[in-house]
């Protein structure tokens, strides 16, 4: 699994090595624990950008992937599953990075390179009224629209019941629709 994305997970082997309070674990170790977090990486790292932003999204993962490994003997699977523990990870060290700063939209991050257009300016809008939203709010749609889960699985990675992340998702949308209505006034 080394070179997924741009954080190559030897970084993980090294903590291996290390393991928990300066014993050693083996090279296994890590590399379960790689096999372990691969197939959820690519929610990891939509999840990490979007919330922090591209320039920070790898310090992201790598500060949820240094706090996974050292709690992973913590996850229990009748609390959810793999991803759910994982991307709950990444939103917590996402939030960290970015307490007290203000997220920017550089428009070059918006449609792969170009800087004109009405596709950017609506990805701009939109971008710009789900920071508006409530923190809930916006986590919710950020998981279900922009990392693709399940309502369940919003509601497992959010620690609320299901029922409410719907809720959240609808009164979340209908303060979208209201922002956008608003700016198009």
């Amino acid at each position: 699994m080394q070179g997924v994305g741009t954080i190559r997970f030897v970084e993980i082997g090294r903590l291996g090595r290390i393991g928990r309070g300066g014993g050693r674990a083996s090279g296994a170790d890590s590399d379960a624990f790689d096999e372990w977090v691969a197939p959820h990486w690519g929610a990891m790292r939509r999840l990490a950008e979007r919330l922090a932003g591209r320039d920070d999204r790898d310090d992201v993962l790598q500060e949820a992937l240094l706090a996974a490994w050292s709690k992973r003997e913590s996850y229990n699977v009748s609390r959810g599953t793999v991803q759910s523990w994982l991307l709950g990870i990444v939103a917590n060290q996402a939030r960290k990075s970015t307490r007290g700063r203000r997220r920017s939209y550089p428009l070059n991050d918006l449609d792969g390179g170009g800087t004109t257009g009405p596709a950017v300016h609506v990805r701009l809008d939109v971008d710009r009224a789900i920071v508006r939203l409530a923190s809930r709010q916006r986590m919710a749609v950020e998981l279900f629209y922009f990392v693709g889960l399940s309502v369940r699985e919003v509601a497992d990675v959010m620690g609320i019941a299901e029922g409410t992340a719907k809720s959240t998702l609808a009164d979340a949308r209908e303060r979208l629709r209201s922002y956008l209505r608003d700016d198009y006034k």
